[in-house]
């Protein structure tokens, strides 16, 4: 859960570099509470669950593309390869690829390594 809240601290900072694990675990949350809303308002069939529904898409939209960005920077690509999901079946593809792979060793043009970073407890 820590991984989402970072996230969502880091609301629309398209710089820096994002790991797997922070991409992926925001992804994890935000399916999972996608779902359960999405469950709850098509079992109740209440339109403000489906407001909500709506609500929380539209809030998630710049942390999601915000998170991608940083992903995307620390495979060493740069952000608008994001816009190449728009093509149909390459384009998610690629970018599920490009989710997976592992970061570029050390520093790049986006910043310092992330998992190479030293905790700030030590």
């Amino acid at each position: 859960m820590s991984w989402f809240i970072e996230v969502l601290k880091k609301y629309a900072v398209f710089s820096g570099r994002a790991r797997r694990k922070e991409y992926w675990m925001y992804a994890l949350f935000v399916g999972i509470i996608y779902v359960v809303l999405a469950a709850i308002a098509v079992g109740t069939k209440a339109p403000a669950l489906f407001a909500v529904l709506g609500i929380f898409y539209v809030g998630i939209l710049l942390p999601s593309l915000a998170v991608g960005v940083r992903r995307l920077h620390d495979t060493g690509r740069s952000g608008w390869w994001l816009l190449f999901g728009i093509v149909p079946l390459a384009g998610p593809i690629t970018l599920l690829v490009f989710a997976c792979t592992d970061s570029q060793p050390g520093a790049n043009e986006y910043g310092p390594n992330p998992k190479e970073a030293v905790p700030a407890y030590v």
